[in-house]
């Protein structure tokens, strides 16, 4: 069974977009027709997710001609998810923008649908999983990472079920994991994010996995802020704590997780939500989109190629090599 969520659709001579900044209340489209519709959709957040904004910036090539301009403004777009230059130098090698584009999709939803297996076998039957910010069909080119392998798991008759931290301050988790679960039936409990300690401490988690954004050399993972605190949680309680991303999420250039960058959003995601504003004008802001979990808190890496096990150099290399 294929998922029922499609995040992007290519039309020849547009790309469309579900807007997911609607969802749940609406279902709505928002069409590309250049690069730098495709470029501002990325940082709107009209798409979302690493390799979903990578599959996108393919596409937006392609509607820029190729010209030097395009791939500098998608560069621009958001700085955080490698999967965004990695489709960028893969596009700039290509004798056929729209073929490499289209591959470049095709081969993300390959590697989600592989990725599942392989980390399907990870969760036990019946398992209360965890996750973290929206990782599922909409952050990719279809299926998922972390709620890839969870779909996956549940395909094969798993009856598990999985607990959605809101993830605050875009609220993914409240309005994308949750939404995708109830469209293909996965049962789904939704939490605010300050209740996840509650819950781990009380053995009512048996597993947590999350996806990513960009993952070092060494392991070290950045994802959507609040993953550092949860991994820190699922270790003093020894739950097994998994990343889920492809390949293309892993950036052998950084040797560790301190040299990530890190993106800084606006200050009115933190301060209201859709025009309700509860915080008092004049107060100052921090709005980090991610941060860094150490890969001494990662039990496991899942990607197409397999799982990843400390210690990380080593093994994410021998991955990369196969």
């Amino acid at each position: 069974m294929s998922s029922n969520v499609e995040p992007l659709r290519w039309r020849g001579d547009r790309l469309e977009l579900l807007d997911q900044r609607q969802l749940p209340d609406k279902v709505a489209w928002v069409t590309c027709r250049t690069a730098a519709e495709v470029a501002t959709a990325i940082r709107d957040m009209v798409v979302r997710g690493a390799p979903a904004i990578g599959c996108a910036a393919a596409f937006g090539v392609v509607l820029g001609s190729s010209s030097r301009e395009s791939f500098e403004l998608l560069a621009a777009s958001r700085p955080t998810a490698v999967n965004l230059f990695w489709a960028l130098e893969r596009m700039k090698k290509a004798e056929n923008a729209e073929a490499e584009a289209t591959a470049i999709l095709e081969e993300d939803l390959a590697a989600n649908r592989a990725m599942g297996e392989h980390g399907a076998k990870l969760v036990p039957q019946g398992a209360r999983v965890m996750t973290h910010c929206n990782a599922g069909a909409l952050a990719t080119s279809g299926h998922g990472t972390a709620l890839g392998v969870l779909r996956s798991a549940f395909q094969n008759g798993n009856a598990l079920s999985v607990v959605a931290c809101e993830t605050r301050p875009y609220l993914q988790g409240a309005r994308l994991t949750a939404w995708e679960c109830v469209q293909e039936g996965i049962p789904c409990t939704l939490i605010t994010d300050n209740m996840a300690g509650h819950l781990i401490s009380r053995g009512e988690v048996d597993l947590v996995i999350v996806g990513a954004d960009r993952i070092a050399a060494n392991g070290d993972t950045a994802n959507k802020i609040g993953t550092y605190a949860l991994a820190v949680i699922a270790a003093r309680h020894k739950v097994p704590f998994y990343v889920a991303a492809p390949l293309s999420t892993f950036d052998p250039a950084i040797a560790d997780g301190t040299a990530i960058p890190i993106e800084e959003r606006p200050a009115g995601e933190v301060t209201g939500y859709r025009g309700s504003r509860w915080a008092p004008e004049g107060v100052k802001v921090r709005n980090p989109a991610f941060d860094v979990t150490p890969a001494e808190l990662i039990t496991g890496i899942i990607c197409e190629k397999g799982v990843a096990t400390a210690p990380y150099r080593e093994a994410i290399a021998a991955l990369r090599a196969r």
